[in-house]
């Protein structure tokens, strides 16, 4: 396939605005890894009118998919995680065209994962857990417990991606393989939760006693990034930690991260006037 590919990527790295072309093969019969694809034309570029840009072909019984990719679109991609196989297809795809070693240097950024980035990683995701976590134990308090079955397995999956954050890793597709390997804890939990022959209400009751304790434990990292934000003012109102740049990519998760931090301890409330008597604003501060 890749032969028959090859002048279509030739063309492409032939243009200036190319930055460099992965070429990536299944590696098994059905793929998560390439959408089912028997091969992927990964293309990055400086810039281009469409950030993301895709053209499928065929030949007999063979499929294969191009993807153009802007340079902006794949740091949003790699900051909030929200499309995990392009870590796979720039770690383990084979690099075809590279200009001016684009890609090295992009695989050793991957493979240092520098702190910073990792933090504002597991902020995002840490958001993300406590609103679902949340959310699950309020519908098992209702007793509706197949929505606080599907909150809670969506938690546990945000769980896995910060073990594999610690590690100094980032989540593949398949993250479940990769924490049994390295945070067997979380595994356990959730393989209990999905295999069990106990009731589904002893499950869930049981697992949220277990993964309380692994949430509670990683509050202090999760939130490092946001409580760093907030300590550049003494108060922010809610609007104002809205608008700041660094963290709008917290997105709709972010007033329940900062109310479970509230909760928590970590963040602080502060009372002033308005014009009526009986109401306060509210600020945010930390100490």
């Amino acid at each position: 396939m890749e032969t028959l590919l090859r002048p279509i990527y030739q063309e492409r790295a032939s243009e200036a605005n190319t930055l460099g072309i992965i070429y990536v093969e299944k590696r098994e019969e059905v793929s998560p890894i390439t959408d089912t694809f028997d091969s992927i034309l990964f293309i990055l570029t400086k810039d281009a009118d469409q950030p993301i840009f895709t053209k499928h072909y065929t030949f007999n019984d063979k499929k294969a998919a191009m993807h153009v990719i802007t340079e902006k679109q794949l740091r949003k991609w790699l900051l909030l995680g929200s499309n995990p196989k392009l870590v796979d297809w720039l770690i383990n795809g084979r690099v075809v065209f590279d200009r001016n070693e684009y890609i090295e240097d992009l695989r050793r950024e991957l493979d240092e994962f520098p702190i910073n980035g990792r933090k504002v990683r597991m902020g995002i995701e840490f958001a993300k857990l406590s609103r679902r976590y949340l959310e699950a134990k309020l519908f098992f308090e209702q007793r509706n417990f197949l929505d606080a079955y599907t909150l809670i397995v969506e938690s546990l999956h945000h769980l896995a991606r910060l073990a594999v954050f610690e590690h100094g890793m980032h989540p593949e597709v398949m993250v479940w393989k990769q924490v049994k390997q390295l945070d067997p804890s979380i595994y356990k939990l959730y393989d209990e939760l999905i295999s069990s022959e106990e009731s589904l209400e002893k499950r869930l009751e049981l697992l949220f006693l277990a993964s309380e304790f692994l949430i509670h434990s990683r509050i202090k990292e999760g939130s490092q990034h946001i409580l760093e934000v907030l300590t550049l003012k003494e108060c922010w109102t809610i609007q104002e930690i809205h608008e700041q740049e660094e963290l709008k990519n917290y997105s709709v998760d972010l007033e329940v991260f900062i109310e479970f931090l509230v909760d928590r301890g970590f963040i602080f409330i502060e009372k002033k006037p308005t014009k009526s008597d009986e109401i306060m604003h509210r600020y945010y501060k930390v100490k």
